[in-house]
């Protein structure tokens, strides 16, 4: 069942937003000339991870990356920010957004959307056992937005990985 009743009781989730900046050069190029795809989502875990620990202040592990689609291929040179934060807390995992935008050529054009991904991950204790997370309070309306379509990316990551273990359990090949 969806829980939209927001948590009274947390760290404020605009505490865990973090922000980065990379420029693409030659080496993180695909056979393209555009940023390879695997790089990319390199910095995306990367981020997200950094937003998680530093919310948590425990040790996190990636466990799902959801709904990360390539909107326009990004050319060598661009300035790339990567922007990361905590939209909910759940019992021993957390769900991180990150939104990708680059800028490429005359600075009048803006910042484009290159992609969006909700990372899940499982907070640890200092022992190594999964453990509950401080809640992330959210107080902006975006924040609010994106803590209410949490709950409701979980409840179809649960359903998609019954229909995949169901698919899976009667295919002999990958």
């Amino acid at each position: 069942m969806l829980s939209h009743k927001l948590p009274t009781q947390g760290k404020p989730a605009i505490d865990s937003r973090v922000e980065n900046n990379e420029i693409v050069q030659p080496g993180d190029l695909n056979i393209n000339n555009t940023l390879f795809g695997g790089r990319l989502v390199a910095l995306v875990d990367k981020i997200a991870a950094i937003s998680a620990f530093k919310h948590s202040d425990m040790s996190c592990v990636t466990i799902s990356i959801d709904h990360l689609i390539f909107k326009k291929p990004v050319p060598q040179g661009s300035l790339i920010t990567l922007r990361a934060c905590v939209n909910r807390v759940f019992n021993t995992s957390l769900e991180v957004g990150v939104k990708v935008t680059m800028r490429h050529g005359s600075w009048a054009k803006g910042e484009e959307h290159v992609c969006s991904a909700y990372l899940t991950f499982v907070t640890f204790d200092e022992n190594g056992k999964k453990s509950r997370s401080i809640q992330a309070l959210p107080q902006s309306a975006d924040e609010i937005r994106r803590f209410k379509h949490a709950s409701m990316r979980r409840e179809g990551r649960k359903k998609l990985k019954v229909f995949m273990d169901e698919m899976q359990a009667n295919d002999s090949e990958p």
